[in-house]
């Protein structure tokens, strides 16, 4: 029996479409509805005016039958932007041909097809958003170890969340571009970034500056610490806080967010009998540190109590901070 050949309401779609996609949508040999099912061999039609096509069919040494990540694949392939390149999600647009754009890019055209200059106007491609919502595709870290086959529509939001993700350099002296595992990472920071790295799960840093009123943004050399089989990075920095120069300092987990919650931390600066004490738990490199400076989850200080605590005649920062990382129960 003939399984049942999928039709659409718009002709002028299946004139502008790739002849690719009405393969997929109209070939009876393939279900979108569960790719995951083998591949089933048609039996040849009994129409004499089709027995070609049934021949044609039943012949594996001329047609093979396709993978199902094959048939998924050559689908996400009609769904990528050819703006931006990205994943379209609807409401994607179409012109009066049937080339597509996502929604996103269509303002940046001018309302022009970037294919053939037709005006897109507000026409939706709805056969392919409905194709769309029948696949189902890999993570795209599935080469990396994730095993994830996932809705189309719900693909973007594991993927910003996928733990197998590569972690950004969370150096913070420069805008590195470099990716990797946290092995990978930490042997960057050691070789190419030459930071400071120290065993155990405590601390005693002086910061330094000699001309602190003439800086009002500057980023300290990065240190890292590994402790309970686990890297720690220390961040120290000034920048504005409104109208006030601050200095800020905290701790970035090189992990997950989810195992970056069972470490603690405290930070201590003081002299001539005070102190300033924070306490916290270490945020992921996931966030940026610009991300973790800019909501102040950090012990900041104020220049003039940061010179303070320094001594002396105030004109030269000499800030010493003190701290501890600890597991909780």
């Amino acid at each position: 029996m003939i399984p049942p050949v999928l039709s659409f309401s718009d002709e002028k779609f299946l004139e502008g479409q790739d002849s690719a996609l009405y393969q997929v949508m109209a070939s009876g040999s393939i279900y979108l509805d569960d790719m995951r099912l083998k591949p089933e061999v048609i039996d040849p039609p009994k129409s004499e005016d089709l027995m070609e096509v049934g021949e044609h069919v039943n012949n594996p040494d001329q047609h093979a039958p396709k993978s199902n990540l094959t048939v998924a694949s050559s689908v996400h392939e009609l769904l990528e932007c050819p703006v931006c390149l990205n994943a379209m999600y609807p409401p994607i647009h179409q012109c009066s041909n049937g080339h597509t754009i996502c929604s996103t890019c269509k303002p940046r055209v001018h309302n022009r097809c970037p294919t053939c200059r037709h005006e897109l106007g507000n026409i939706r491609c709805l056969a392919l958003e409905k194709v769309a919502a029948s696949l189902e595709l890999p993570c795209k870290y599935h080469t990396l170890g994730c095993s994830s086959i996932l809705p189309y529509f719900s693909k973007l939001k594991h993927e910003s969340q996928c733990t197998f993700k590569p972690y950004n350099c969370p150096y913070a002296g420069s805008e590195c571009t470099v990716v990797g595992d946290i092995p990978f990472l930490v042997s960057h920071l050691k070789d190419d970034h030459k930071v400071d790295m120290h065993n155990g799960s405590s601390f005693n840093h002086r910061y330094v500056k000699s001309n602190p009123h003439e800086v009002e943004n500057a980023t300290w050399m990065l240190t890292v610490f590994s402790c309970f089989g686990q890297y720690f990075c220390l961040h120290f920095e000034a920048f504005q806080l409104g109208m006030s120069p601050v200095y800020v300092a905290f701790l970035r987990f090189m992990g997950d967010d989810s195992e970056a919650k069972n470490y603690s931390y405290s930070l201590e600066v003081g002299a001539n009998g005070r102190k300033m004490i924070w306490q916290g738990v270490p945020r992921s490199i996931r966030d940026s540190h610009r991300k973790v400076r800019d909501s102040y989850d950090g012990l900041i200080i104020q220049r003039n109590m940061a010179l303070f605590f320094s001594g002396g005649d105030r004109k030269e920062l000499k800030l010493r901070i003190t701290g501890k990382i600890w597991k909780e129960n």
